[in-house]
């Protein structure tokens, strides 16, 4: 196993990493409050692991979408289970990441020279935002199917580009399977593969920059 080990270490330098981990200074002002951001990554990769199980079983067309989660809730083998901490894990993840913006906001993270940090953060608060509401419509049942219809009619308001941007959005003039399929892309697909990016960014600078002062 020593050799193993060896082997790796001697390429990819594991021990001076491992080093370079644990030995970062933790501010004596740390409190819990200081955690939210670490809770809210946990629960974006408990929805990661939740969410990619139940795509074996989602069908993501108007027909049968309310159907195949029933079937996950009903007959497929810890469906139940794998659907609820997907679902209250979701609720976690806002809860925590609308409390870790203020935390942040309140001790100043947003300033000199954390800039980038924050903006970053805000990206990824929206993308959270994003998450809900895209996964909000993948039941397709009537609260789904309504939200939907009133989240992609929001932009209608806007004078000129409004009704182009509602078509954009569902896919068509009215509700239907192009407006189910934009929005199980954007959530399984597009909005993680965001997410990721900017996790990329911002975590690489919260070690670089430290954390912010206390209350």
């Amino acid at each position: 196993m020593s050799k193993v080990y060896d082997w790796f270490e001697e390429r990819l330098e594991i021990q001076a990493i491992a080093d370079d981990i644990t030995s970062k200074y933790v501010p004596p002002h740390v409190n819990i409050f200081y955690c939210l951001g670490g809770i809210t990554l946990t629960c974006f990769l408990v929805q990661v692991a939740t969410g990619f199980a139940m795509t074996f079983y989602y069908r993501p067309t108007v027909t049968e979408a309310f159907a195949s989660v029933q079937y996950i809730m009903t007959e497929a083998n810890f469906g139940w289970l794998i659907r609820s901490v997907h679902r209250w894990s979701a609720s976690m993840m806002v809860l925590m990441m609308i409390l870790h913006v203020f935390r942040v906001y309140l001790t100043g993270g947003f300033k000199k020279p954390r800039e980038l940090t924050w903006l970053t953060g805000v990206v990824l608060a929206v993308l959270t935002a994003s998450f809900g509401v895209t996964g909000y419509s993948l039941p397709w049942d009537q609260i789904g199917y309504w939200a939907v219809k009133i989240v992609t009619g929001v932009p209608e308001a806007i004078p000129v580009i409004g009704s182009p941007l509602v078509e954009l959005l569902r896919g068509s003039a009215s509700v239907g399977q192009s407006t189910l399929t934009r929005f199980y892309s954007l959530h399984t697909f597009v909005l993680p593969l965001l997410t990721a990016v900017f996790m990329l960014m911002h975590f690489p600078m919260i070690r670089k920059q430290g954390i912010s002062g206390p209350l």
